[in-house]
């Protein structure tokens, strides 16, 4: 193989590995991710917000320095998760997705373990959903989505 034709091998693997990753961080693969927890309790989807997303956006552009666990207390209902840098956003909605075992639906509360990032996961009365993925400089990833209308109230079941 010549070197013009291993550089272009190179280019080729790093192209797709770039789609890749890529591809699994998009608007759709966190819609997705919502809407399949959402289908398996029967409630309706959500639909991708645009002001959700920028709002997002703005709250995790100012956690990239430190990546830290921090609600933005905004008007909207919240999950965050953080992760090491390959983590995608479906493996960030996946992780307030697998709550769904401590939550009790019986005595509508958590038994066990956390579970309220799940129940906004699936809040009957939620319509919409934007979310941000970014890389911080501690080398880890913060994961944001917002809800609206807001949800996961006490004392109320999620469906």
């Amino acid at each position: 193989m010549g070197s013009s034709q291993f550089l272009l091998a190179i280019c080729f693997i790093g192209f797709t590995l770039t789609h890749v990753s890529v591809a699994q961080n998009t608007h759709q693969d966190f819609l997705d991710a919502h809407n399949a927890a959402r289908d398996e309790v029967g409630v309706g989807p959500l639909k991708w917000n645009h002001t959700l997303q920028a709002y997002a956006r703005d709250y995790a552009t100012k956690r990239i320095n430190d990546c830290a666990m921090e609600h933005s207390m905004g008007p909207y209902s919240e999950n965050l998760a953080g992760g090491i840098a390959s983590t995608t956003a479906v493996e960030g909605v996946n992780l307030w997705v697998e709550e769904k075992k401590f939550f009790d639906y019986k005595s509508n509360s958590c038994v066990g373990g956390e579970c309220r990032h799940y129940t906004q996961v699936i809040w009957r009365d939620t319509k919409y959903v934007g979310c941000a993925r970014v890389y911080c400089k501690t080398g880890g990833i913060f994961i944001i989505c917002d809800y609206d209308p807001p949800g996961n109230n006490d004392g109320e079941r999620p469906y």
